[in-house]
Order: structure tokens, then sequence, then C-alpha cells
């Protein structure tokens, strides 16, 4: 697969992810009335993170919003904070995908800068499933919970037993948005990779001497014939001529000498 399809596909996918996220948030399906005991009833009711519903059986239905959150659970806000997040992320990675896109060019921008950002909307496309999973999977939580507590109550012959409520259609959409975004970004960083130019590195060869404890002087080369005798001291600073010894030719003085 080449990389400019990678990155095509994996913009599809998390675009999709993100749509999902959006319309699952806005539904107000996330748990509905469970009808297993009582198939007939002249009212339905379902709730989304945002208002609750009522439907009769004429066909009417009347939502209420949530005017307070005061009220509300810490999770149901939770939920809500993490769908929020989600969707804003999403939508934050589409428009940096949108200018890493690399059959777009846009001025003289690089291929190393394209994988940057594409690595950037590929890590924002994996958070925004993350918290798009995590949050449908807390709120489905909840229902499941609600559910065997309301069932033991009804159980036991307690009474004012509240409705029990099952899970909506928005949580299947929600999962399956989280998923698509989630995969999307996968693609969106392994494209990345094959966008990243090829570096051409050469290695330094250090080339040593063949002897131990040869050093090289650098200085004028003076070109000779090689015939002529090395005679000349070299003079110079701490290079001193030694004072000649008077008796350099005389024989080493012998005990006899000083009878």
């Amino acid at each position: 697969m080449s990389t400019t399809l990678c990155q095509v596909m994996g913009f599809l996918v998390s675009s999709l992810g993100v749509v999902g996220c959006i319309m699952s948030t806005a539904m107000d399906m996330w748990s509905t009335q469970d009808l297993y005991d009582n198939p007939v009833t002249a009212v339905f009711q379902y709730q989304g993170l945002w208002r609750s519903c009522v439907r009769q059986s004429s066909g009417f239905t009347e939502c209420r919003p949530y005017f307070t959150i005061l009220g509300l659970p810490a999770m149901f806000q939770a939920v809500r904070a993490l769908m929020i997040v989600g969707i804003v992320l999403g939508i934050l990675g589409l428009f940096v995908c949108i200018f890493a896109m690399k059959c777009i060019r846009i001025g003289t921008m690089e291929d190393s800068a394209k994988a940057n950002m594409t690595l950037t909307s590929g890590i924002m496309f994996i958070i925004a499933g993350l918290c798009a999973i995590t949050g449908v999977s807390v709120f489905a939580n909840m229902l499941v919970t609600n559910f065997w507590m309301s069932t033991t109550n009804m159980y036991q012959g307690m009474q004012n037993v509240q409705n029990r409520y099952t899970f909506g259609s928005a949580l299947f959409v929600g999962w399956v948005a989280g998923c698509l975004a989630l995969v999307g970004g996968v693609m969106m960083c392994l494209a990345c990779k094959g966008m990243i130019p090829e570096e051409s590195r050469y290695k330094a060869v250090s080339y040593n001497a063949s002897g131990r404890n040869i050093s090289y002087r650098t200085g004028p080369y003076k070109a000779g014939s090689g015939y002529e005798p090395d005679t000349k001291t070299r003079k110079g600073p701490g290079y001193e001529e030694a004072p000649r010894n008077e008796d350099a030719g005389r024989p080493y003085p012998s005990k006899y000498d000083y009878v």
C-alpha cells in the first residue's frame, strides 16, 4: 500500500469516525425503556446526554432538556466531557490532516513537515477514538448497574419500582465511530513513516598508522635529491648547543694519575 493511499484512506476513515461521534453525542437514544415485562404501553421513554424524551402511542413526542447539571451524576457529566473532548480533537485532527496531505502542495512545505503534521493528526484521531469508546463504555456500565438493581428490586416485590433502561442506538453508533477514528489514526501514523525523506548517511573512515608510537609533524616540505649529508643541527629555542669539552679526546683518568 503506497503512502498516499494509506494517508487518504486514514483521512476518510477518521472523517467517518468523527462524524459518527458527533451524531452519537447529539442523539437522544442513549438509553431506552425496557419493554420486556410490558410490551404494550402508551408511553415510551428514552434519554440522551442532553435531554429526556417521552413518546406517546399517538405519535406525539415531547422532549425536555436538562436545565441544570447539579442534579446529574458525576459519571454522566464525565461521559459528556469525554465525548466533547473526542469531537474537538477529531475536528482539529481533520484540519491538520487536510494540510498534511501528500497529494496537496502548499507553498514550499517540505515532506518532513508534512510527515510531522500527519503524525500529529494521527495521534489526535487515536485520542479522539479512545475518548469516544471510553465515554460510551462508561455510560453502558451505568446502564447495566441500574438495570440489575431495578431487576433485583422488582423480584423482591418492592413498591415504586423505577423503569428499567437498556442500551440505545446511540451507544452502538458511538462504539463504531470510536473504532473508526482509532483505525484511521493508526493508518495516519503508518503513512507518516513512509513520508519521512531518506537521509544519506556517510560513515567516516579513520586511517591509522601501521606502527605504534609514530608521530607526524606538520611543516613545509623541502624537496631534495636524497644524497645530501645530514650534518646540520636544528637550532632554536630549547636546542642550545652544548658546551664543548676540552678534554674530549683524552682518555679517562686512572688511579695512577693521582699518585
